[in-house]
């Protein structure tokens, strides 16, 4: 017996291979369009769908963004840059600051390009003045992008009001070499403030990453020896002020300790000795140094050091 084909099933079948090839040869889809060309089928980009890639801060363009103070003018910094399939460009850029008392001010930003400690961005806003008095507090900022297909990018930030002196808190040093009491390649001293400080105001340029120094241990004659911090070069001294060791026997003579190191950890600045350019002396008992720092160094949001001196915490030892 034969079995008889169906002519609507194979008519149906037909029809939808030939709907199916004419989609393809010009197909939309939602990722992607197909045209044919000469060559072959150019498969052309999607639409951009995605909104811009925003990062940023608050600053006064001369010290690292996220904290500032009373009494100057800031700035909203953004870096945004718009992504996609080809990318539409970026159509705006806004920000808001939410104060307490004072409600959401809306800030925008412009095009263009500012360095902020080595970072450039792309947008910033107008200045804004910071009153004075204005009271310590996080502040909530929003940064707005929005592209030309109509993506939007909302991106949080916080920025810290600080308008609060630092002050010199501690004053250590340690062994790190062989005799304990005399001053020596790898031995250390730790200067240690009420918060961190910003490491360019105390030599240009230094981002707190390990820098070479040059550390003079000063011969006091009939006072006491001391200790400055000094430039590579030994050309210039540091503003971390100076330390009476409270002995007379640390040295007979000045010493300059070249390839020394310092380090900011925190609210603490080491300063590792180096090579000693002559011999130092083993104190023969203990003391209490005193710190007495200058007001040139700043923390982050740009407040001076009190010049306040500070002594030792501890009980009485040899230093180094």
């Amino acid at each position: 017996m034969k079995t008889l084909r169906k002519p609507g099933r194979l008519a149906l079948i037909a029809s939808l291979v030939v709907a199916l090839a004419g989609a393809w040869t010009g197909a939309t889809f939602s990722a992607f369009t197909s045209t044919q060309g000469s060559s072959g089928n150019i498969v052309t980009a999607a639409p951009d769908w995605k909104g811009p890639a925003v990062t940023g801060g608050v600053g006064d363009g001369a010290r690292p963004l996220g904290v500032i103070r009373e009494g100057t003018n800031v700035y909203v910094y953004a870096n945004v840059t718009d992504s996609g399939n080809p990318a539409s460009g970026v159509a705006s850029v806004t920000s808001s600051v939410t104060v307490a008392g004072y409600g959401t001010i809306s800030l925008p930003l412009a095009a263009g390009s500012w360095t902020v400690r080595g970072q450039t961005y792309n947008y910033r806003s107008a200045a804004q003045a910071i009153p004075l008095p204005f009271p310590e507090q996080t502040l909530s900022v929003d940064i707005t992008a929005t592209d030309n297909a109509g993506n939007t990018t909302n991106t949080p930030l916080t920025v810290v009001v600080d308008n609060t002196a630092p002050t010199a808190t501690n004053i250590q040093t340690a062994n790190g070499s062989t005799i304990a009491g005399r001053a020596q390649q790898n031995d250390t001293v730790t200067y240690t403030f009420s918060e961190t400080m910003d490491p360019d105001s105390f030599l240009a340029g230094w981002s707190g990453a390990a820098q070479n120094v040059t550390v003079r241990l000063v011969n006091g004659g009939a006072g006491n020896d001391s200790l400055q911090i000094w430039n590579a070069a030994n050309t210039a001294q540091l503003p971390f002020g100076s330390v009476n060791l409270g002995r007379t026997d640390y040295t007979g003579g000045n010493v300059n300790f070249t390839g020394s190191s310092m380090l900011r950890t925190g609210s603490a600045i080491t300063v590792t000795l180096g090579t000693p350019s002559g011999a130092t002396t083993t104190a023969g008992g203990s003391g209490t140094m005193q710190w007495t720092p200058t007001t040139a160094p700043d923390d982050l949001a740009g407040n001076a050091l009190s010049g306040v001196p500070r002594t030792e915490t501890g009980t009485a030892d040899r230093e180094f």
